[in-house]
């Protein structure tokens, strides 16, 4: 842990910190009662706050003052992740979901220090022109066939791509997806539900394998990305063994839970292969609207969780690592931790039998010495 003793005041921690909690430098100069020119000083790296001041910042902040001693974060810029409706997020959703991903990053490099994660996995698919293609090679790549997806964030950790929460409560933030140093990274929103989360993850998935040496391209980008997703977690092969005769609700139901995704996903599915027509199409998505399904899923799906960061936590607590302990070393607020864990980690760690799925993962993840 740093403290002001032993590392100077790092301007780029205040301007993190007021960009993460939503503030202009107007208005936190407001809060501080003190000038405009004050505040882009202390950002500038012209001067450092007086020590009144500093703890003032940790409590409008709330960051613990030794969080401005430490070094700079890894930074993300708009253009550098896959930011999905970006034209309608406001600059403080954009900034809120940015930071949150800078301090994942943080995290992350902390407990690859400690442990060492899978190894990274994924191929890259850009001569692909086809996104439906890409999909169907990467699950040739992956050994994965033509079967549902049983869990996407268990199958995701396990070829390396590190997945954590994106606390963001908009709706307009589902998911981001960056590299960084040749790391993939996928940030899922925690308040979306869990079929919903499924396909973001496919969706960031086709980001990452399909867009790696540059940002997708605005709507095309992002329909490449749909089209991936659509194709990776239902198989043109295996939808249609279980193709419905006649297109009903109840049988949008039936596939999706098979599929783990959202009615309306299996309804754009089965229109996509040409299974439906149409006029079926539009009056399955009028059904669906009108039930409220694109809010309230029908036979919800169970909210997939991490496998990788409840043992990484379990081996660190029987060192004596809590997580209260964890964001001490961070020099962050607990809540700012739990945040990036949320949903992820939904149980205890400890005690309990580990199945073989879990038991694989497990050989894969060696303690740093």
């Amino acid at each position: 842990m740093l403290n002001e003793d032993a590392a100077p005041f790092n301007p780029s921690r205040l301007a993190f910190a007021r960009r993460h909690r939503g503030f202009s430098k107007k208005q936190l100069a407001e809060k501080l009662d003190v000038t405009y020119r004050a505040l882009v000083a202390y950002e500038l790296g012209e001067y450092p706050p007086a020590s009144e001041v500093l703890s003032d910042l940790s409590r409008i902040l709330e960051f613990p003052k030794q969080f401005f001693f430490g070094s700079d974060f890894e930074t993300l810029l708009a253009e550098d992740v896959s930011f999905r409706s970006l034209t309608k997020m406001a600059a403080k959703q954009r900034d809120a979901a940015l930071t949150q991903s800078e301090l994942a990053l943080y995290l992350s490099k902390w407990l690859e220090s400690h442990f060492e994660l899978p190894a990274i996995d994924l191929p890259d698919l850009r001569q692909e022109r086809d996104p439906e293609a890409a999909a169907e090679a990467l699950r040739e790549y992956w050994g994965l066939g033509q079967l549902a997806i049983r869990n996407m964030i268990h199958l995701l950790e396990s070829k390396g791509i590190r997945v954590y929460s994106l606390s963001v409560r908009s709706v307009d933030v589902d998911a981001l997806s960056t590299w960084k140093a040749e790391t993939p990274f996928i940030f899922l929103n925690s308040y979306k539900s869990a079929e919903r989360s499924r396909f973001d993850a496919a969706h960031e998935l086709g980001h990452l394998v399909l867009h790696k040496h540059g940002p997708p391209s605005g709507r095309v980008g992002e329909e490449e990305a749909h089209r991936f997703a659509s194709s990776f977690l239902m198989p043109a092969a295996s939808i249609l063994a279980r193709a419905p005769k006649l297109a009903t609700i109840s049988e949008l139901v039936r596939l999706k839970k098979i599929f783990g995704v959202s009615v309306a996903a299996i309804n754009y599915r089965l229109h996509q292969l040409k299974l439906i027509t149409d006029w079926q199409y539009r009056s399955l998505a009028i059904q669906i609207s009108k039930s409220g399904y694109r809010v309230s899923e029908p036979e919800a799906a169970t909210r997939e969780t991490s496998l990788v960061l409840p043992i990484i936590l379990g081996k660190l607590y029987e060192d004596g690592f809590s997580r209260r302990r964890i964001a001490e070393e961070l020099d962050l607020p607990l809540q700012e931790l739990e945040n990036l864990l949320a949903s992820l980690v939904m149980t205890g760690v400890q005690g309990g039998k580990m199945g073989q799925e879990k038991a694989k993962a497990t050989a894969k993840l060696h303690i740093v010495k």
